[in-house]
């Protein structure tokens, strides 16, 4: 692998926002998706090094990065008429997946954090997706001002391995994603096509390597 230079680093990249040594934008190609991917950022989850909210967008042709803490509906986010009804949240809640409904790894809660009992039909109704993108208290910070997202549909994650984060970027639990994996299995899943899970995680493993290398050559100046 070729040894970023210093300079290199301080730079940042007008797409990703990630300095040149960590940019990975030349290998992404936009997939077009036909459920929608709306990602809310926390305004201090900002991370240009290790945040992965902006290239998880870039990978898709239907795709929205909104940076804030509220909004008055998803329609005002997404700039155009939209039902809350028919879109999903990745749920902050202590739910299990496997143990709500064995065997699944994306299941659809109802308010009371029950699995619903068309697992099938639930999915399909789904017209886009919201992450939101922060620390755990960032998140939660997010759900609780915007009172509209209640009228989403719940669904919880079951990833059959951890975080590619590893030992780089510690998740609040064991069954935690970064953005650009939850993006990648919930789209994937949703629309039956295991090639954008395979896309999302190569970028997402490329930029992980260059940061290591780059962190190996100038620690001082890749910071986390």
């Amino acid at each position: 692998m070729e040894t970023p230079h210093p300079t290199e680093i301080a730079a940042e990249c007008p797409r990703c926002r990630k300095p040149p040594a960590l940019c990975v934008c030349d290998s992404v190609t936009p997939i077009d998706n036909r459920v929608s991917l709306l990602i809310l950022q926390h305004p201090q989850e900002q991370d240009r090094t290790l945040g992965t909210a902006r290239l998880a967008a870039l990978h898709f042709k239907n795709a929205l990065l909104k940076v804030g803490l509220s909004w008055p509906s998803l329609s005002k986010v997404l700039g155009r008429e939209a039902d809350p009804k028919r879109w999903a949240i990745l749920y902050l809640g202590s739910s299990k997946a496997e143990a709500l409904a064995p065997g699944r790894d994306i299941v659809v809660l109802n308010r009371k954090g029950d699995a619903l009992p068309d697992q099938d039909n639930a999915l399909k109704e789904i017209d886009g997706v919201i992450l939101l993108d922060g620390t755990w208290s960032q998140a939660k910070a997010i759900w609780w001002r915007n009172a509209w997202m209640l009228k989403c549909r719940r669904v919880i994650l079951g990833p059959r391995r951890p975080s590619r984060y590893g030992s780089l970027r510690k998740e609040p639990r064991r069954d935690g994603l970064s953005t650009i994996e939850a993006a990648a299995m919930l789209l994937a899943r949703l629309e039956r096509r295991p090639e954008i899970e395979t896309a999302l995680h190569a970028s997402f493993e490329r930029m992980l390597e260059r940061f290591k290398e780059a962190k190996r050559v100038t620690p001082e100046l890749v910071r986390r």
